[in-house]
């Protein structure tokens, strides 16, 4: 007998999510547990990660993650799962991991203006290979998560989210504009302490709107001539236009997308928090030459 591997779990999940009802993910953990491996040796169910995480818990909650990312279950809050219609109308004895490649795996391959990733793991890949690709597939799913909740915060909760990172980044302190008036300054960061250079930033929290060239010409107009240069932000995209407008401005005009942002905030510890940390150790040729053994 063994543990079962995280694809074996979706069936499971959505059968304990079958009837709609919205639960808590660590209920969902217990209860998907109990109701189909409770069977299990209980040295297997309470086998650890190599970080302490309970093996068992670990898979389900990355089966979980799969089914999201596939559109079979979603987050109505946060802590919380339900199945999706999707889900309800997938036929069960068809879900699999191969089933939900064009959905699920390829959210992990590359593409233009989404989040990077190397290919899903490879036969021939080695030891380090495989750690690899298991950290860069980890940390895809961090900043897709991470990107989501940024599309779900207030936004005025996003403006100062932005400020901030800048802040962690290293840029001064930061005053954080009216929110009424503010003429389409969301904030501005001295670059010295003194405040004697300034840059503005504006934010905009855009599910799939883009950010368009009317948006950039109305930043520029509210910059006046206090500063030449600004940070426009978005959890969405530019469009062509827009970036055009930004580059012959004669202000200089960064442009972070939502794909950029998430980058940053996942470098500079913004948002997101070390789980775990592994030591993978090699044999020490230095020692063994220093010592004369």
């Amino acid at each position: 007998m063994e543990l079962p591997k995280f694809n074996e779990t979706f069936l499971p999940i959505l059968e304990v999510l079958k009837d709609g009802d919205i639960i808590k993910g660590r209920d969902l953990l217990n209860i998907v547990v109990e109701r189909f491996y409770s069977d299990l040796p209980q040295e297997l169910l309470e086998e650890k990660t190599k970080t302490g995480e309970n093996l068992i818990d670990n898979r389900i909650a990355w089966g979980k993650s799969y089914l999201k990312k596939g559109g079979l279950v979603h987050y109505p809050q946060r802590g919380y799962v339900q199945i999706t219609e999707k889900g309800k109308s997938a036929n069960l004895e068809n879900v699999s991991l191969a089933s939900m490649q064009a959905d699920v795996i390829t959210f992990y391959e590359p593409e233009q203006n989404s989040l990077e990733s190397k290919p899903v793991y490879k036969v021939d890949a080695s030891p380090q290979d495989l750690i690899d690709l298991g950290f860069n597939q980890i940390e895809t799913e961090i900043k897709a998560e991470l990107l989501l909740k940024l599309k779900d915060v207030d936004p005025y909760a996003f403006e100062k989210i932005i400020l901030i990172l800048l802040n962690k980044m290293g840029y001064g302190d930061f005053i954080e504009t009216s929110k009424s008036g503010d003429g389409g300054i969301d904030g501005i960061i001295n670059q010295d302490q003194l405040g004697l250079e300034k840059i503005y930033i504006q934010a905009k929290r855009y599910n799939e709107n883009k950010v368009r060239e009317t948006d950039i010409r109305n930043f520029i107009g509210a910059m006046s001539g206090d500063t030449q240069k600004g940070i426009f932000v978005t959890t969405s995209t530019f469009d062509e236009k827009a970036k055009i407008k930004a580059r012959d401005a004669h202000h200089k005009i960064i442009l972070l997308d939502g794909m950029k942002l998430v980058d940053l905030m996942h470098k500079y510890n913004v948002g997101v928090q070390t789980k775990s940390t592994y030591e993978v150790k090699a044999v020490d040729n230095d020692f063994f030459e220093s010592e004369g053994f």
